[in-house]
């Protein structure tokens, strides 16, 4: 669907300021929210907000409607009685502009389990009320994620392929017993997806009320590692005698990698999905329209065809593209959910028949402003050759900063953008990006806060293909200044993407 000219600001949760070493939905969170509202941005857009797995990419995590742990704020849970501040009392300094996983895991889940303990003691009715509510209305994903994680730690980490043969089977008698067994641990995952959503739902009112809308990112492909595939293994394509991924899902070599990008999900059963008239998938659009806006949807284009990479591959050169049954499932999504405010992220090997999928339900594409600069007039990435319904970026997650982008880029892109700008402004390459993405015919224009903040590669958030040190940018408190906010604020009055009561 069309959306109105607008703007807004890419940020993952993770990377707000905060004592705890990582990012949560606590105050800074609200300040943020007050940032954009004040620069006359109308959407902040996050990534995936599962709970990671290894690596800690939000684009692989252990269920696709769960909600990662580490984004709940400790402080929020001191207002609801579950921690009081002396618990906070010997936190180590953790660093500011970066993210150190493995202190933060530790310290922040013991204080999760120490909130979890004190709950169960000491919540009230209305605490009780809303536990079993939230238990039984999620019930369709949580139950079959808490047990999962459940499972998990009592096999120490081994992925569910691994575990005795009655588990991987699903058998029923040995998950009641598993249930009663594991009745403590099943009940703390429930109880953290309680808190997370609680808090989620409180600020996404916040950030409603304050006229800014969210936009999340739905995966195409969930983890093999995951309460998902472990619970409906009939949808992906999973050998039958180890349960590991018969085909993979990747994409062939492109920009960002010589040998493709082979990414290790199983990829979809289509016909048994087909057969079941989509159901898991309407439930995880459902899930998501419980928390967002608007849904990004990313690697679009396997919706109309994959690549698939059979078990063994080492790289994803060897894969082949299968047709998916894009346009019956869409048409299915629509039929039980409405009009989707949906956004395509087609980027990559994108045919004629990919695009026709996109346009057929209106879904507005991507445009990469640092892709625009290395071809000729017919680049699509050119902002001449915008069309309206599309949602322009200057970079995404995937890319470098502007600034680094810039300075490591070839001679021919530099001389393109400099002939393309004229000139660089006093203020830098970064607002030359972003004015040139705000001033596009684009309906919507989105920034990542690195460029706002003009900061060089060092806080790069991924290297796609890279397994490990990614996710890991935070900014400091200090860093969103009025001066900063009023800057954006002129511009994007000027480029007339302002809220229309302004």
């Amino acid at each position: 669907m069309p959306f109105p000219r607008s703007s807004g600001i890419l940020l993952h949760p993770t990377s707000f300021p905060s004592r705890f070493g990582i990012g949560d939905l606590g105050l800074e969170a609200y300040r943020f929210i007050d940032f954009l509202k004040e620069s006359y941005q109308q959407y902040w857009q996050v990534l995936p907000l599962g709970p990671t797995a290894y690596g800690n990419s939000p684009y692989m995590c252990y269920s696709a409607m769960a909600g990662n742990p580490l984004l709940i704020s400790p402080e929020k849970l001191i207002e609801e009685g579950l921690l009081v501040e002396e618990d906070f009392a010997n936190l180590p300094a953790f660093p500011e502009d970066k993210l150190d996983y493995d202190r933060v895991v530790p310290i922040k889940i013991g204080l999760l389990k120490k909130a979890c303990e004190n709950f169960k003691v000491n919540a009230t009715p209305i605490q009780q009320r809303e536990f079993a509510g939230f238990c039984d209305s999620k019930a369709y994903w949580l139950d079959n994620y808490a047990l999962f994680m459940a499972l998990k730690d009592a096999n120490e980490g081994a992925s569910w392929h691994k575990w005795e043969p009655e588990f991987v089977k699903r058998e029923p008698e040995a998950l009641d017993r598993a249930q009663r067994r594991l009745n403590a641990e099943i009940f703390y995952y429930k109880f953290i997806q309680f808190e997370f959503f609680r808090q989620w739902s409180d600020l996404k009112s916040y950030a409603n009320m304050r006229g800014i809308e969210i936009i999340g990112d739905i995966p195409i492909y969930v983890a093999h590692d995951s309460a998902d595939v472990w619970a409906h293994p009939d949808i992906f394509a999973l050998n039958e005698e180890t349960g590991e991924a018969a085909q993979m899902a990747g994409v062939p070599p492109d920009y960002f990698s010589a040998t493709g990008q082979l990414w290790g999900n199983p990829v979809y059963n289509w016909e048994e999905l087909q057969k079941q008239d989509f159901k898991w998938w309407v439930q995880r659009f459902e899930a998501m329209l419980d928390y967002v806006d608007i849904i990004r949807i990313d690697h679009f284009r396997g919706f109309e065809a994959y690549w698939s990479v059979p078990q063994g591959e080492e790289t994803a050169m060897n894969g082949k593209w299968v047709e998916a049954p894009g346009e019956a499932f869409f048409e299915v999504i629509g039929q039980k959910l409405g009009k989707l405010p949906v956004l395509a992220e087609d980027l990559g090997v994108i045919t004629p028949e990919v695009e026709a999928l996109r346009d057929k339900f209106e879904f507005p594409g991507m445009k990469v402003l640092q892709f625009a600069f290395g071809s000729d007039p017919g680049n699509p990435f050119l902002p001449f050759n915008y069309p309206r319904n599309a949602v322009v970026y200057t970079g995404t997650h995937d890319n470098d900063t502007t600034v680094g982008w810039f300075n490591t880029a070839n001679d021919y892109e530099k001389q393109n953008l400099l002939l393309y700008l004229g000139c660089i402004s006093p203020e830098g390459i970064h607002w030359d990006l972003i004015r040139l993405a705000l001033s596009s015919v684009a309906n919507q224009a989105i920034i990542p806060l690195q460029d706002i903040l003009g900061l060089g590669n060092e806080a790069r958030m991924n290297f796609p293909s890279v397994a490990e040190g990614n996710w890991g940018w935070r900014y400091q408190a200090a860093a969103l200044t009025e001066e900063l906010s009023s800057r954006l604020k002129v511009l994007t009055r000027l480029n007339g993407r302002a809220p229309k009561t302004d």
